[in-house]
């Protein structure tokens, strides 16, 4: 099991840079888990696709989809007070935050490329693995 942060479960489904690592972390662990903030996050990053005409709406709706799939039963609720926690001993969002508590809370790795929770939280995140 592993905690993955939005733009890991982008760079599976949107092809890009990262997709082939993406891929090759699936197979190596195919127990993702993330904070039920991802959707919204990864709903943005569709609107963002669907804006620069990268996605149509039917195709942005059946990716949305295709990643709630994967995701159905690894969504978690976090405690506000542990990510308010996470946030003042930080430079982090409370959005990045999220991520990072799960992965304490359930004492697994949070695979990400942010390089600001990288380096804040080293104990807990790793990067995305290179294939």
């Amino acid at each position: 099991m592993i905690v993955v942060d939005t733009n890991i479960i982008a760079y599976l489904f949107l092809g890009g840079e990262f997709t082939d690592r993406a891929e090759a972390l699936l197979q190596r662990d195919v127990e993702w888990v993330a904070p039920l903030l991802w959707r919204s996050e990864f709903r943005n990053i569709l609107a963002g696709h669907l804006r620069r005409k990268l996605l149509t709406f039917e195709e942005a709706r059946d990716v949305q989809a295709e990643a709630e799939d994967l995701m159905a039963g690894a969504e978690y609720e976090i405690d506000s007070r542990r990510v308010l926690e996470l946030v003042r001993d930080s430079d982090c969002s409370a959005y990045d935050c999220e991520f990072v508590a799960l992965a304490a809370r359930l004492g697994v790795r949070l695979v990400t490329m942010d390089t600001r929770l990288l380096a804040a939280f080293p104990d807990v995140s790793m990067r995305l693995p290179e294939n």
